[in-house]
Formats: structure tokens, C-alpha cells, sequence
């Protein structure tokens, strides 16, 4: 059977500005200092499970041309250009209608573009296994992250069993909670954070969404005969802003009875703000991490510099500051405050 991953390419990444922005977000940017963008780290991150030539983007229309200048392999017509942003429901919708047009008896992982993962030979480990256990039943797969803290920025699973490693049914999908409640949860041991990655069988997605989001799953009939055509992306214009604005998890995770997760711990992270980055980069003694080529620290703490340029930055006496630099933007900020970022730069 075909393995096809389909990477959901779509947000504007707002919390991570200045080098995210809406005209470059952050999962076309380099955002480690590695030389390859967090959508380039994302396919290679598949590639011990999937062929080059199964990859599919979704992604706005405006951003397809740096889905093409990153990933030249992936092939044209598996770039799918959303006019407007539906949130995940659809835009899965799509892809699994295109899929299923093609490949009919695909196995399929669904991924946001945007995360990290560190583990990752322990990462395609575990999605090899629950890409067997879907080649094999109509089930859904969603993969967990062992909770390293109490996490309030994350969504939660919650499992009938806490076996690592290994497939087992869920029981519910709980929303971010307060800090309370999140220690309560890592105390359990039955809860894991809800990475946002999916894996399943082509029939049994679109069959799901046709049990659970029917509407959705009519407009994507009415799409059907345009696909792989040249009134596809008219077509698509028309019809794909009339589907509801509803995630996955809300259209079918919560409401399906053929879930299960395999949860481990992989080093992930959502990168879904300045903190979340700074988690994984290693810090002096003083707590200070860059990122960048000429970075100048002087009596400095808990600090975390990332500039994208070739300039010298240099920073004296400050304690628990972000020092973000790209191009015409500055951004110096307490870590302390960096959930107004999206406020400042608005």
C-alpha cells in the first residue's frame, strides 16, 4: 500500500514575529539556523516513510510559490492552493478527496509544517506503526507526546492505557487547560499532548467525514469532477469558501468512536512562539541562546537573540529578554510578555 503525507503549510505563524510574517511565515524560514526551512525539515523528517513523489502541501494560494522553490520534487499538482484559510477540516477534506482520486487504496499522515521534532529516528519509528496499524483496520491514529511539563498551550489526549510505544484506544481529547489542571494531568500518567498529527486510510477519513461533517464532504463532491482538470482551481475558489471553519479535531476526532494513539517521547515542540523555540537550543552559562552569525553578548541573562541577517547584534545588561532581528523588523521583548507579540505587531 501507498504511503502519502499531506503537510498542512497554511498558518501565518503571528506569534513569532518578526521573522514570521504574513507575506514569509514561519514555516517557509530557517527558523533553527540549519539551512533548511521548518517546511524542508518537515519532509525530511518523512522521508524513511514516504517517497518523494507522495508528498502533498496545502498551502494559500499566495505562498505556492515558495512551496515550489523549497520542495522542487514535490509535484505541481500535489501543491494545493487554498483560496482562504478554512482551518484544518477542509483543507484535510481536500487533500483526502485528491488523494483518494489517485491513489484510492492510500494510507495517509496528516502533519503540520511547522513543528519540531528533535527524536527523529524514534519519530519514524512510530510512524511506521501506526501506518501498519491502519493498512490493516478502519481506525484513525493520532500520535501523543509523552508531557515533559504542564503545559498549558497545548491540547491534551487522554488514553485508556499510558503503554509507550504502542497503539491504544482514546478515550477523550481534552482542550488547553489551566496550569492546575495540567499538573493534574501529568501527575495521571493517561494524558499526552495532542501533536496534531493523524494517520489513516483514505476510505476511512473520507468515510468519517462524511459521517461527521457532511456538509464539508459536499462540498468536496461538488469539487470532485474538477480535480487533476484545468477548472480545478476555479472550482475550488467557488466552492472551498463555503465550507465550515472547523478543525479536525472538532469535525471528527472528538466525535469518531475509531481513534486510537500512540504516544512517545519525541522532543516535539509546536514552535508556536519564541518560548517554545528557545526550549530546544542549548544555553551558556547564563542562560543566553543564539541564533546567528555575529551575536555579541555583554552582561547579559536568560536571554534569547535570533537574527536572521549577517549583522552584528550586540546586546549589554539585559535579564529575560527576547532580541529578535529580520530585515526592516526589531522586536525587543520581555519573554515574560511574549503573548502580546501578535498584539505589538499587529
Amino acid at each position: 500500500m501507498n504511503t502519502h503525507v499531506v503537510i498542512m503549510a497554511g498558518g501565518i505563524g503571528s506569534r513569532l514575529w518578526p521573522l514570521s510574517t504574513p507575506d514569509v511565515p514561519k514555516q517557509f524560514i530557517d527558523v533553527l539556523g540549519v539551512g533548511k526551512s521548518l517546511l524542508q525539515l518537515t519532509v525530511d523528517r518523512f522521508g524513511p516513510v514516504c517517497r518523494p513523489e507522495n508528498f502533498w502541501v496545502v498551502t494559500g494560494e499566495k505562498y505556492v510559490p515558495l512551496v515550489r522553490q523549497q520542495l522542487p520534487a514535490v509535484p505541481e499538482s500535489q501543491i494545493l492552493a487554498e483560496p482562504e484559510g478554512r482551518n484544518t477540516a477542509p483543507c484535510i477534506a481536500y487533500a483526502s478527496w485528491k488523494i483518494q482520486k489517485k491513489d484510492p487504496e492510500a494510507n495517509i499522515v496528516v502533519t503540520p509544517a511547522d513543528a519540531l521534532v528533535m527524536k527523529t529516528a524514534e519519530f519514524a519509528e512510530t510512524i511506521a506503526k501506526a501506518l501498519a496499524f491502519t493498512e490493516e483496520r478502519d481506525a484513525i491514529v493520532t500520535v501523543g507526546i509523552t508531557p515533559s511539563r504542564p503545559e498549558t498551550g497545548y491540547g491534551y489526549i487522554h488514553a485508556a492505557e499510558s503503554l509507550h510505544g504502542q497503539l491504544v484506544k482514546v478515550t477523550e481529547f481534552r482542550e488547553k487547560p489551566d496550569l492546575d489542571t495540567a499538573i493534574g494531568y501529568l501527575e495521571d500518567g493517561h494524558y499526552f499532548w495532542n501533536a496534531g498529527i493523524f494517520v489513516w486510510n483514505v476510505g476511512t477519513i473520507v468515510r468519517e467525514l462524511r459521517a461527521y461533517a457532511p456538509d464539508i464532504a459536499a462540498v468536496m463532491d461538488r469539487l470532485a469532477p474538477s480535480l487533476f482538470t484545468g477548472q480545478e482551481q476555479e472550482q475550488l475558489r467557488l466552492l472551498f469558501p463555503t465550507c465550515e471553519k472547523i478543525s479536525i479535531d472538532y469535525a471528527v476526532m472528538e466525535k469518531s468512536p475509531r481513534i486510537y494513539v500512540i504516544a512517545e517521547d519525541l522532543a516535539w515542540s509546536d514552535l508556536g512562539s519564541w518560548g517554545s523555540l528557545l526550549t530546544h537550543l542549548p544555553a551558556d552559562e547564563d542562560g543566553n541562546s543564539v541564533i546567528g552569525a555575529d551575536v555579541r553578548l555583554h552582561g547579559c541573562r536568560n536571554c534569547f537573540v535570533h537574527t536572521a541577517s549577517e549583522k552584528t547584534v550586540v546586546v549589554e545588561g539585559l535579564d529575560g529578554y527576547i532580541v529578535a532581528e529580520s530585515k526592516d523588523r526589531l522586536l525587543v521583548c520581555r519573554l515574560s510578555q511574549e503573548q502580546h507579540i501578535k498584539e505589538y505587531s499587529a
